[in-house]
């Protein structure tokens, strides 16, 4: 049961940096920048990589096409006869005069041993005569490719495609095609530099979007905080408002179906308790003055402790039927069984023929069965037929009936009377009505308890009445306790 003294949960006080790394949005942020650190950390090394490795391809291509196009006009030169030394002079001279190299290349014309020109003229210091790397060439004698790897950061590693010049035979000269590829190395890490820029960005960008996002998609549980921290004993009223679709608007839809069930429970035992003590201090008042003044005739005595144990009897009926419409609300009040319609309604009319001397009588229109509670059916039938007896002078007629159809049962007791205003109607279904001249010696419950057993099985109530001529209750029912799960 709930304890109704419960205090209302106060959370501790927190720090503003503390609530903000308290946040379940936080850590999954924080989550979320560690993975991208993570994978950007190992993308970036990867797309340096890939960097170098396309543009390394590209000078390869580059020189690759370079070398072409000299070893093309170089065997259409070598096919001219009677070449000197001086044609090769001449023929080096019109080659560099027509060529533009690509940025980092140089065309370099070694003839006799000594440099004669390159293209551009002004050569890096790997590639000057008197370098180990110009002694290596001086010694070519047939076409050769390599590269040399240097300490200068502004060269890097020059890659050369080298041919020998002959001229009838006699090997004259060497022309170099050389590119030194620190130029390229830095083009590749201003490119890794430009993608971690952009990554840095996107990923400071969509850490702002992921924050409001996320703060968004968490409203739900901010408003499921806010409302648990302002349940207490006298507001169970807090319900969130379910947005979208997904976990979280499950979540809103459980929690306010939670709330109903609560609220429910918790004014179920609070009409309990507020109806016992309304119900019960009348007769506890009346015993305990009885007994006060009790004296010592045995005569007084024995008038005394009758009417004691008639008030006894009275709240043990009273307590008894409260506690009745206490777990009608319990989803397993009922025992589900088969009922024959017919037998049932015999049941009750010999049983109703004791309650009263009255004309009874039985209007049957059921052959079937259903699915139901048969005590508590009973139960309601009997509060509505004794109901009728105490509203029905002796030469009254009273009927019950049952009438079935394909999906429904419907019961009703019909009386000639003394009948209900308008108003008594309204309030007739109410717990511990008693209304003018209807008043009886029962608890008042009667009618509620009647009005219980038919909302547990997805049934309803109907009430028609008029003062003088008689009244009319009718429960309709479904037949199967399936059809009572779909109501």
């Amino acid at each position: 049961m709930i304890n109704p003294k419960q205090q209302t949960v106060v959370l501790p006080t927190r720090s503003i940096l503390g609530d903000f790394f308290r946040q379940t949005r936080t850590r999954i942020l924080l989550l979320y920048v560690v993975l991208m650190g993570l994978f950007t950390g190992l993308a970036i090394p990867l797309f340096q990589a890939l960097i170098t490795a396309q543009v390394s391809l590209r000078v390869r291509n580059d020189l690759s096409e370079a070398h072409e196009i000299f070893h093309t006009a170089y065997m259409n030169w070598e096919r001219l006869p009677n070449q000197t030394l001086e044609d090769l002079e001449t023929f080096a001279d019109d080659f560099l005069v027509n060529q533009l190299p690509e940025d980092d290349n140089f065309f370099i014309f070694i003839i006799g041993g000594d440099l004669y020109h390159s293209n551009p003229p002004q050569l890096l210091q790997p590639m000057r005569p008197g370098s180990e790397l110009y002694e290596q060439w001086l010694d070519i004698t047939q076409f050769t490719r390599g590269e040399q790897v240097t300490d200068n950061p502004k060269i890097g590693t020059v890659l050369y495609k080298a041919e020998p010049l002959i001229v009838d035979g006699d090997p004259l000269g060497v022309m170099v095609l050389a590119h030194a590829t620190a130029g390229e190395q830095h083009e590749a890490l201003a490119s890794v530099y430009t993608f971690m820029l952009m990554e840095g960005v996107v990923v400071l960008i969509s850490l702002l979007l992921a924050w409001f996002v996320t703060g968004r998609l968490f409203e739900p549980v901010r408003e499921l905080a806010i409302a648990a921290r302002n349940i207490n004993e006298t507001d169970l009223t807090q319900r969130l408002s379910p947005q979208g679709s997904g976990e979280l608007a499950d979540l809103s839809q459980i929690f306010n179906a939670m709330m109903d069930r609560l609220e429910h429970s918790f004014n179920s035992q609070r009409r309990f308790v507020n109806d016992a003590g309304h119900e019960l201090r009348t007769p506890i008042t009346i015993v305990r003055g009885h007994l006060e003044l009790m004296g010592k005739d045995p005569k007084e005595q024995e008038e005394t402790i009758e009417l004691v144990m008639d008030e006894l009897d009275r709240m043990s009926r009273l307590v008894k039927d409260m506690i009745t419409l206490t777990q009608s609300e319990h989803p397993d009040f009922l025992q589900y069984e088969m009922i024959d319609l017919r037998q049932l309604a015999h049941d009750l009319l010999t049983k109703a023929q004791a309650l009263a001397e009255r004309d009874w009588q039985l209007n049957l229109d059921c052959s079937g069965s259903m699915m139901g509670d048969r005590q508590r059916l009973t139960g309601a039938l009997l509060n509505l037929l004794r109901n009728a007896a105490q509203h029905t002078p002796p030469t009254g007629t009273i009927e019950l009936g049952c009438q079935q159809t394909l999906t429904q049962v419907i019961f009703w007791v019909r009386d000639n009377g003394s009948g209900m205003s308008p108003e008594e109607q309204l309030r007739i279904f109410d717990r511990f009505a008693r209304l003018g001249k209807r008043q009886s010696d029962g608890s008042g419950l009667g009618l509620a308890i009647v009005k219980a057993f038919t909302k547990a099985h997805r049934g309803k109530i109907d009430l028609v009445s008029q003062p003088g001529v008689g009244s009319t209750f009718r429960i309709t029912l479904p037949l199967s306790a399936q059809n009572s799960t779909e109501m």
